[in-house]
Formats: structure tokens, sequence, C-alpha cells
């Protein structure tokens, strides 16, 4: 990660030196809509004593899960201070035969059950960006964030008397950097990358949020965006822990005023 954000800055810095100078950046919000189809990656454990049976569960591998779209948006309001807004939701739903045998919320799952799950991601950003570089050629600038995760999740079988499911809050500050550069009027390069870790005895978390993006301007109002995005919540509250990982591409439509 450390040579990817190099790279980054270097690219920035070489973009900023050699751009021509772009439209002067005088709208004061954006507001992002946005398909990504990331590549989920899902383990979940809720039993700090599980016996003999596996405790931490994989969703993606038990379950069979694909990649699917999600929608999401993005918003800020301000010039070179920024307040910033963005969600999306992360849903699965999928059925299978139980592979290997393990436990989750107190109940054990043996080989060869019917079972199915329903396991949902929800991530509020809510935050604010200073941009001390502003210019016709690009920004860069400090951002401060609030990321609220909900983790639910959920197993059924027609072989047990309830389901077990699990709801997990996890509000988590993250910092980091936000840049752009514009090479040309038409063209815009940028990306931007927050994180956090915290380790305490019945809070442990890591959290990465990491965006790069390329965009077209078609008119002064109105863009179009094409992505990459990474998003990693390694956490542990109280008898619950999760390593949630989201990766991949996305596009967007962007509206300027």
């Amino acid at each position: 990660m450390r040579n990817r954000f190099t790279l980054i800055t270097t690219t920035l810095c070489a973009l900023t030196l050699c751009a021509s100078a772009a439209e002067a950046q005088d709208h004061v919000g954006e507001i992002s809509f946005v398909l990504s189809k990331p590549s989920p990656d899902l383990v979940l454990s809720t039993d700090a004593l599980a016996g003999s049976s596996i405790s931490e569960v994989d969703f993606v591998q038990e379950f069979g899960i694909e990649d699917k779209w999600f929608p999401a948006f993005r918003a800020s309001l301000g010039r070179s201070h920024k307040f910033r807004l963005s969600y999306v939701k992360f849903r699965y739903e999928a059925d299978a035969t139980i592979q290997r045998t393990f436990t989750f919320q107190g109940r054990t799952f043996t080989v060869g059950a019917p079972a199915s799950t329903d396991i949902e991601w929800d991530l509020w950003t809510v935050g604010y960006e200073w941009d001390f570089v502003s210019r016709d050629a690009g920004f860069v600038g400090v951002i401060a964030d609030l990321k609220y995760n909900r983790v639910k999740a959920s197993v059924e079988s027609p072989l047990l008397s309830s389901p077990a499911a699990t709801d997990t809050k996890a509000p988590i500050p993250a910092i980091g950097l936000a840049w752009r550069a514009n090479p040309s009027p038409a063209f815009s390069i940028g990306g931007e990358f927050a994180g956090f870790k915290l380790d305490r005895d019945d809070f442990n978390v890591k959290f990465t949020d990491f965006d790069i993006y390329g965009m077209l301007n078609f008119r002064r109002n109105v863009g179009a965006q094409v992505g990459y995005r990474s998003v990693v919540a390694d956490y542990v509250v109280e008898e619950d822990s999760g390593d949630l990982k989201m990766r991949g591409p996305y596009i967007a439509a962007m509206l300027r005023f």
C-alpha cells in the first residue's frame, strides 16, 4: 500500500506540473451516482468459544457468493472546505449445502445440511475535506471522516428451529488524503486514501478505504467516472469479529452545481 501511495503522489505532482490550465473549479457542490461491482471477502465470527467446530465463517466460500452490482451515492459541498457524505449498501443472499461443520451465533451447522444466508454491510461516510492546494490544474487536500459500519448476517436451516443472526455496529474515524489533477478541461484523474487503526481490549479495528479514478468532463456541470475502490474492515467488537473486504471497479455519473 505504501508503494501504491507513493506512486499516486508522484503521478499527481507530475500531472500538476505538466497540466495545461483547465476550467476554473467554480462549482460549490458535486453529486455522484455510482454503480460498483466489488469482489467480496466476508469472514465473520460470533463465538469466542465454539468447541471443536469451526467458528470463523467464510460466507463467500461456504455459500458460493458471487460478484454483483450495487448502487451508491457520494456528495460534497464547498470549494476548498468541503462537507462530504456517501452511502453504499452491500447485500448478498445465497443458498447452499453445508460442506464443513461450523458454529455461528451459538448454533452448529453440520455437513450436508441445507442452509441459506442473508448478509448486509451498510457503510455511511460523513466527513470534512480541506484542500490546502486548490488550483485550476487540480487540488490536494486532507480528509477527516467518520465511517459508520453496520454488519448484519444470518444463517438459516430447516433443521434448526430459529436462525443464527448477528448485528454489529462500528463507527470508525479515518484520516487521509484526497487529490485531483486536470491535464485538460475534458479529463481529470484523482483519488483518495483514508484509514484508521485502534487496538483495545474490547474494540480492535483496522479500516482502510482506497479509491482511484479517471473522469471525463462532458460539460461544465456533467461528468462520468471510471474507477477502482478497495474497502477493508477488520474488527473485533466484544465477541463479534469480522474480516470484510470489497474490492473492484465502479462507474459513476457526476453532477456539479
